[in-house]
Order: structure tokens, then C-alpha cells, then sequence
């Protein structure tokens, strides 16, 4: 997810309770388990924010394993919540709803560009999405948002485990999804499991860093950016 990150004033204290209450009573419903059958389609999605107060949420949708782009929609919407840090899928998780309810053709598993349960809290935006939609999801993120691990080795597919820095629980894999470029840090959301996550992640490469369902939400994101300005 392409973040905007406003300056301002500390977020109040009552909000920040009430969205930790939330994301804990979240965590309890996520799900880790493997797909009960291949998917015939995976969905990628990502947000990203035109102006400071709007928000545009994309979808595709790519047969598998072919990758063949089936459709895209988007929703473009005012921003309805101020950014807290840590809780930045409350923010973004309505208008990505929206955009999920035009797609004609639903996926069976969805790539967010974010973390699934590789959170502080383990409720990412995939893991949130996944549950707030009941599908299986999982995270592709650029960048660490927590725990620790060893640096992959430089060849497209090297892995190494993300860890928790407290417990040492694996919250998710680091992936070099080309030769000597910056890892990508992949989680299951919910409905899903790392094997599976791992796996699709590295099916849906096509010679460049992103794969496929998130490379092409952020080539239609800023494509649909021109129709909305």
C-alpha cells in the first residue's frame, strides 16, 4: 500500500484504544490454514492516496496460473479516518471493501500489497481485509514493519524466516524475488498459511522485483489516478 503519511497532531489516546481493542478482538478470528484447493483465480489489490483527504483502492483479478489479467475496478473515495500509526488498514480497509464489491469475478485468494500477520499486533492489512471479507488472503510488503532476520542470499528465490525479535515465532518469510534487489516480506493474512503465500508468491514473478497481482494493482493504480483528477 503507497501510504500517505500527513503531519499533525498526536492521535487522541481514546482512538488509539479503541482501535487496539478492535485489531486484538481481529487477531482472534484470523485463521492460518492451507487453500482446500488450488485457486483458478488470484486477486491483487493495493491503495494509494491522490490528494491527502482521497483515498483510490484498486483490484485486479488474474487467472492462475496463466496470470492473465481478467478484470480491474477501483474506488475513489474521501479519506474517513486520520492516520494513526500501526493502525494504517483502518484507513485504508473500507474503500478496498468497495472496490472488492464491484469485481464481477471474485477471487479465490487475494495478494495485498501490505503485511498479513507480520504486524506488531499480527493484523496487518491483509489479515485484515481477510477477515473483514471472509477470504483467504495473504501480504506482499516492500518494507519491514516488524521483526527481525537474516539478509536472503542475492539470487531470485533465496528465503529466510521473518522472526519475532521477543519470541522468535515465524510471522513470515523474506523472498528475493529477483536477482540482487530488495527482499520482499511475505505473510499469510487469514484463510491462508505461509507455505501457501510463499508458494504463490514466487508462481506469480515475472522477471520483476513485485509479482504479477500487486505489480499490476499499482500499474492500473496510477492509471486510474489520471481518470480521477
Amino acid at each position: 500500500m503507497a501510504y500517505y503519511r500527513p503531519p499533525g497532531p498526536p492521535p487522541e489516546p481514546a482512538l488509539v484504544r479503541s482501535l487496539t481493542e478492535q485489531q486484538h478482538e481481529m487477531r482472534l478470528r484470523v485463521r492460518l490454514e492451507p487453500l482446500a484447493t488450488e485457486p483458478h483465480f488470484i486477486g491483487g489489490c493495493d491503495s494509494s492516496f491522490p490528494t491527502p483527504d482521497t483515498i483510490l483502492s484498486v483490484f485486479v483479478v488474474l487467472k492462475f496460473p496463466s496470470l492473465e489479467l481478467v478484470e480491474k475496478v477501483y474506488s475513489y473515495a474521501p479519506v474517513t479516518m486520520p492516520y494513526v500509526p500501526g493502525f494504517l488498514s483502518f484507513r485504508e480497509a473500507p474503500n478496498v471493501v468497495q472496490a472488492f464489491a464491484k469485481l464481477h469475478q471474485k477471487p479465490d485468494i487475494v495478494m495485498v500489497d501490505g503485511h498479513g500477520i507480520a504486524h506488531p499486533r499480527r493484523v496487518g492489512i491483509a489479515a485484515h481485509l481477510g477477515v473483514l471479507l471472509d477470504v483467504p488472503t495473504f501480504g506482499v510488503a516492500k518494507q519491514k514493519l516488524t521483526g527481525v532476520f537474516t539478509e536472503p542470499g542475492l539470487e531470485r528465490g533465496s528465503i529466510e524466516p521473518l522472526l519475532d525479535g521477543k519470541t522468535g515465532e515465524e510471522i513470515g518469510q523474506v523472498i528475493r524475488s529477483k536477482d540482487k534487489v530488495l527482499p520482499l516480506f511475505v505473510s499469510p493474512g487469514h484463510r491462508c498459511d505461509q507455505a501457501t503465500a510463499t508458494r504463490l508468491t514466487l508462481a506469480c514473478l515475472r522477471g520483476y522485483k513485485l509479482p504479477e497481482p500487486t505489480r499490476l494493482a499499482d500499474y492500473w493504480a496510477e492509471a486510474f489516478k489520471k481518470e480521477v483528477r
